[in-house]
């Protein structure tokens, strides 16, 4: 069965193998021949990066059509109303395309590592963490969504990809597991037409409430 590598990738880390000029690159944590990302993560971004070497499955991961729900951790700026968080679950006008309706609820701060750099923190103006769920996957969406809601990102971990989680994995740590292309969770996204506006389509339910994250990582409260 096609090996799939799950690679905790770190803050800076640009997601390519061939050299950068001024980002150290996955050669520095992934010292494997012949994988390549299923996705990307962006370089100032941190958390779960999917890579493997068989061309259908990354096909399969990556391709839109399937809309694999990717939950992050994200750190904000400022003290969410309830109509900011509405705003991200019904589905945000970013100019260039409206994004598809997200799962998103308040938690608890989770135990991180330390990033490095740290996070530069306003003094006067409080922060929070948000988990957001989301179906898609274009440039930059999720801190694109947060500043239109007006509070902008401060730190973004991706967490899990459709049934894959960071689950302990540390910076540049990785897990490799045997999968089957019959097993991948299937979407009835797949067959929606492209370009639709988030209106005409049905909202997912969001958490507005419970418990924070499930799975816990070295305590970290300052980054």
């Amino acid at each position: 069965m096609p090996q799939l590598i799950l690679l905790n990738k770190p803050y800076g880390v640009i997601c390519q193998f061939s050299d950068h000029p001024t980002h150290p690159t996955l050669k520095s944590c992934v010292p494997l021949p012949g994988v390549y990302p299923a996705g990307r993560l962006d370089t100032d971004s941190e958390g779960l990066l999917l890579l493997t070497g068989d061309g259908t499955l990354q096909h399969r991961i990556a391709d839109p059509r399937w809309k694999l729900p990717k939950t992050y951790w994200v750190q904000v700026e400022g003290e969410p109303k309830e109509e900011q968080l509405e705003m991200l679950r019904a589905g945000v006008d970013l100019g260039d395309f409206v994004t598809r309706p997200a799962q998103v609820r308040r938690i608890e701060t989770p135990e991180l590592w330390p990033r490095n750099p740290p996070v530069r923190f306003r003094k006067t103006v409080p922060d929070c963490w948000l988990e957001i769920i989301i179906s898609e996957g274009k440039n930059r969406q999720v801190r694109r969504m947060t500043a239109k809601a007006g509070l902008p990102t401060l730190r973004l971990v991706r967490v899990a990809i459709g049934p894959w989680r960071l689950d302990g994995l540390q910076p540049s740590e990785m897990r490799q597991l045997e999968v089957s292309l019959q097993d991948l969770p299937r979407s009835g996204a797949a067959g929606r037409k492209p370009g639709a506006r988030a209106s005409d389509r049905s909202q997912p339910p969001a958490a507005k409430g419970g418990k924070g994250p499930t799975f816990r990582f070295a305590r970290n409260r300052k980054d």
